[in-house]
């Protein structure tokens, strides 16, 4: 099995009609440790979704799941976790946190998580 890549999921929801869901669903199902930020508290299998901006420093992967208007608010956070890569899951696509990310060696894709998961790419 890959290494485990601890994943924030950023626009998570605990419905599961909701790919962010379906993303730590299957993240979890791959051996991958999940921090979760939504709009409420709530929570998705033994993961908790928090309101808040959780302080991590060992977040390999950021998976986007709000749109880039809704994303600006988080630029600070995201950059600040330093992480080693940054996915831009369909709908999320944003130049400009993709320049951010550059200036700071964040590796940015734009691809979906879910199928980066279930063709062994993640």
């Amino acid at each position: 099995m890959p290494s485990e890549k601890k994943t924030l999921v950023l626009g998570a929801s605990d419905n599961p009609e909701r790919y962010s869901c379906l993303a730590i669903e299957r993240l979890r199902s791959h051996g991958h440790p999940v921090v979760a930020v939504g709009r409420k508290n709530a929570g998705v299998r033994d993961v908790e979704i928090s309101k808040d901006k959780p302080e991590h420093t060992d977040v390999d992967t950021v998976t986007l799941y709000l749109n880039p208007a809704n994303q600006k608010e988080y630029y600070d956070y995201i950059l600040s976790l330093n992480p080693k890569r940054i996915i831009f899951n369909p709908g999320t696509e944003n130049p400009e946190l993709e320049e951010l990310a550059a200036a700071k060696d964040i590796r940015t894709m734009e691809a979906c998580t879910l199928v980066m998961l279930s063709t062994g790419q993640y």
